[in-house]
């Protein structure tokens, strides 16, 4: 099991974002959530098997969305016990 915590910069924020990761998220083994920051960037964090988080987030650049992303960081996290599903937090 690994996490990953995932930065996006750009417009993402007023576009669906959030709503079309989580949809996203479905098709996957992954566990998480994600949210806008006060700074107009949006804060991913997924957990789950590498091979499914590598696909989850490479289904995100691969869709509509990677219109709207100009830059992506990506750092290692530890995961969170307990973490199931995946949502959208305020």
């Amino acid at each position: 099991m690994i996490a990953r915590r995932v930065i996006f910069e750009g417009r993402v924020q007023g576009v669906g974002f959030r709503f079309s990761v989580k949809e996203i998220a479905h098709g996957y083994d992954v566990a998480g959530w994600v949210r806008n920051l006060p700074d107009g960037r949006v804060q991913l964090e997924a957990q789950g098997d590498e091979s499914e988080i590598e696909d989850f987030l490479q289904a995100i650049e691969d869709s509509h969305l990677r219109a709207h992303i100009r830059r992506k960081v990506i750092t290692p996290i530890e995961p969170v016990d307990g973490l199931k599903g995946f949502q959208i937090r305020a």
